[in-house]
């Protein structure tokens, strides 16, 4: 079911430096959800990387990038360390954000149990409705981050 033209669903997480971000204290802007499977992975660091290389760009169209993942906000703070990342990480190890955006991958990696996060991106416009969606059917697979950047321009 697509969250496209819907409010976004609400969520307060911590961040990787341990501080609660909420979605709402970001209305006003547009923002990047980047939901992504699991820290120090080859495909989320690259695509973690893309984004921190897009940073400039995304705030000229007054947008903000946040990524969400499962992983604690100390493995997330290790992994933005390691890649200069200049966004915030959130941990939603309670995954209530993942259900809610309906991006949960169940037996990640062939490990029964081990939910995360679909590799997704949702862009929030300034009222807080979502009005871009990509949900990739894999997660080995990056998003179109021009399709992204024409979502918020």
């Amino acid at each position: 079911m697509s969250l496209i033209g819907t409010p976004a669903p609400s969520f307060t997480l911590t961040d990787n430096a341990r501080q609660k971000v909420s979605l709402e204290s970001l209305l006003g802007k547009q923002v990047v959800l980047m939901f992504y499977p699991a820290a120090f992975t080859g495909v989320c660091e690259k695509e973690a990387c893309t984004f921190r290389d897009s940073m400039s760009e995304l705030n000229g169209l007054n947008a903000t990038v946040l990524g969400i993942s499962v992983d604690s906000p100390f493995a997330n703070n290790a992994f933005a360390a390691k890649n200069t990342l200049n966004f915030p990480l959130l941990s939603d190890v309670a995954r209530d954000v993942t259900r809610a955006y309906g991006v949960e991958l169940h037996d990640f990696a062939g490990i029964a149990g081990f939910t995360v996060c679909k590799r997704a991106v949702f862009v929030v416009n300034a009222a807080g409705v979502v009005s871009y969606e990509w949900v990739g059917a894999n997660p080995g697979i990056e998003p179109d981050y021009d399709a992204v950047k024409a979502a918020l321009g």
